[in-house]
């Protein structure tokens, strides 16, 4: 079976400036991959583009087998989204954003699907209280509870731990984890190198608007994390394939 995500070549600059010079990698269903990279590295904007938020220059994306470029409109139903910013609205109740949500996705049996999101993200006991009224840790939730809420086989997360204290980071990562164990892929960034090694099952480092490869977490540790990050776009990739090595 093809990956859910697969991403080739893909090329994007703004302006004159290169942000995606030839990016490639792949998630199969039941996988979460961490994407990780310094600040301003192109992250968001691939996301974005994996999304179709923003189209690549060149290159091509296919979700489960289809190319973005043949069924766009079709395939934004196939994602499910969590970006810098929530997409709630502070002043409804959790289960009044997931109602109205569920009716913008044409959802057969909302009120089902909305309790069922509400228990996976442990926020059925708060559902009658107000967005505003929540901690950061249980808008998170809430914003992966919005973006599954039309079950997508492909999540899209944006940072997802980011401002959040060890509590909700662990509650999100037994989130993260259950929510990759099925028929799902997710793509996610983050700027903790140790989360994404316990969160992911595997890694891949965007550096010089390339990805250097896509490895198993297990064989990483954050040493080589910390140095992949740093090393100049002009050097060579410190991963590399046994028979890349030359004399």
């Amino acid at each position: 079976m093809a990956p859910l995500i697969e991403v080739t070549d893909v090329h994007k600059r703004y302006g004159r400036k290169p942000i995606l010079r030839g990016v490639s990698l792949s998630v199969s269903a039941g996988e979460v991959v961490a994407l990780l990279g310094s600040n301003g590295a192109g992250k968001s904007t691939l996301l974005r583009t994996i999304a179709g938020l923003t189209k690549a220059d060149r290159g091509a994306i296919a979700l489960g087998g289809v190319t973005m470029s043949r069924g766009l409109h079709e395939l934004r139903r196939y994602i499910g989204l969590v970006s810098h910013l929530p997409l709630l609205y502070d002043n409804l109740t959790a289960w009044e954003n997931l109602l109205f949500f569920g009716k913008l996705y044409d959802l057969v049996d909302v009120e089902k699907r909305a309790e069922a999101v509400l228990r996976s993200v442990d926020l059925w006991a708060r559902r009658n209280d107000t967005v505003r009224t929540y901690s950061r840790g249980m808008v998170q939730r809430l914003a992966i509870g919005r973006a599954t809420l039309h079950n997508p086989p492909v999540l899209l997360l944006d940072e997802p731990d980011t401002g959040l204290d060890h509590a909700s980071a662990e509650m999100l990562q037994n989130l993260i984890r259950s929510l990759g164990a099925g028929d799902r892929a997710i793509l996610l960034t983050t700027h903790n190198m140790e989360r994404a090694l316990t969160w992911a099952d595997s890694v891949c480092v965007l550096s010089g608007g390339t990805i250097s490869g896509q490895h198993p977490a297990a064989s990483l540790d954050v040493a080589e994390l910390q140095q992949q990050l740093v090393v100049p776009p002009t050097m060579p990739p410190i991963f590399r394939k046994p028979d890349e090595h030359t004399a």
